[in-house]
Parts: structure tokens; C-alpha cells; sequence
């Protein structure tokens, strides 16, 4: 059973994390806790952009973004991923520095210093070379990158379909076992 974080970064593309929520809400057999934290600006994309939802409708446990507190602002805690997702380039920025001025941050030092696995998924296109360097210094650090680019294989029907195609990417990264489109099968 895994504990999970979850970061929700202010870039857009809210929907990544509403269809991220709705596959953890599923995996409750490999999933025993997931914690969330939101910067402002999440919260106010996911208004924005996905009508008729409230995050914190999610059988989860949400934390301030300075809540210092939560547990998985320390190791001991053994929290086994992080996902941000939405990540900005500012909070991937500020995750490649080590600068844990918030929760976000904080949690993924830890997470990153414990040697636990950090995904990292960046929305924002096109990069400049200061994104692919921080994109580097994560990876580097034993982090990974899996930028919010979704794939057609599986012919996705709709909308939420081709973005569940990144977030299955996401949760196969995680280490859960998912049933998802297998190239080749």
C-alpha cells in the first residue's frame, strides 16, 4: 500500500489532476493515503477550468500550501511518491534549487533527499533552455520528468480519455498497477 502526494502546480491544465484524482480514488487497494496540496494558482485554474468539480470532493487528505505540519514535510513520514502535476515552471524552478519556501517544495525535498520517487509533470510548452536545465537538475537528482504530452495510440474517444493517457503514464511511473492501454497487446 502506498502513501502519495500530490502537488498541484498553478500551470494550466487542471483537468491532468481531476483525471489523476479520479484513477487514485479507484486504485484504494494499492493507494493508502494520498495527501494533496494546491498553490493558489491551482485552485484558481481548477475553478477556471473545470466547471461542476471542487477538488476537495476527493476522498483525500488536503493540506495548506504553508502547512509546515502535514507529514509528508518530513521523512519520517515515508511517503513513497510525489506527484506534481500540474507543475509551472516556476515550481519546477523552484524544485530543481531545492528552495522549499512551501509545502509543494518542501515535500519534494524530501521526498527527493529520502530517495523516493518524485514525478514531476510539467504542462507549460515551449522551453527555453532554463526549463530543460531545471528539468535536468531534477532528473539529475533522481527525479522524473513526464511532461503533460498525451499519446494517440489508443485512439482516446474523448477528452478525459487522451488525458488519461498521460495520467496512466503517471500512475505506471508510480509503481501501481493499472489496466491501461499496452502498446502491442
Amino acid at each position: 500500500m502506498k502513501k502519495i502526494v500530490v502537488g498541484i502546480g498553478g500551470s494550466s491544465g487542471s483537468i491532468y489532476a481531476k483525471v489523476l484524482f479520479d484513477r487514485l480514488k479507484t486504485l484504494d487497494d494499492q493507494v493508502a493515503k494520498v495527501g494533496v496540496v494546491m498553490s493558489k494558482n491551482a485552485e484558481l485554474n481548477w475553478e477556471l477550468e473545470i466547471e461542476d468539480s471542487n477538488p476537495k470532493d476527493y476522498p483525500f487528505d488536503f493540506y495548506d500550501k504553508m502547512d509546515f505540519m502535514a507529514p509528508f514535510a518530513s521523512g519520517s513520514a515515508k511517503y513513497d511518491t510525489m506527484i506534481v502535476c500540474p507543475c509551472s515552471m516556476g515550481l519546477l524552478s523552484r524544485i530543481a534549487t531545492g528552495m522549499s519556501n512551501d509545502l509543494i517544495t518542501r515535500a519534494a525535498d524530501v521526498i527527493l533527499k529520502e530517495r523516493r520517487k518524485l514525478i514531476v509533470v510539467p504542462r507549460e510548452t515551449p522551453y527555453s533552455l532554463i526549463h530543460i536545465n531545471n528539468m535536468k537538475t531534477v532528473t539529475e537528482a533522481g527525479g522524473i520528468i513526464c511532461p503533460a504530452s498525451p499519446s494517440f495510440y489508443s485512439k482516446p474517444k474523448d477528452f478525459e480519455a487522451l488525458v488519461g493517457t498521460v495520467v496512466d503514464r503517471i500512475l505506471d511511473l508510480s509503481g501501481l498497477n493499472i489496466d491501461g492501454y499496452r502498446w502491442g497487446e
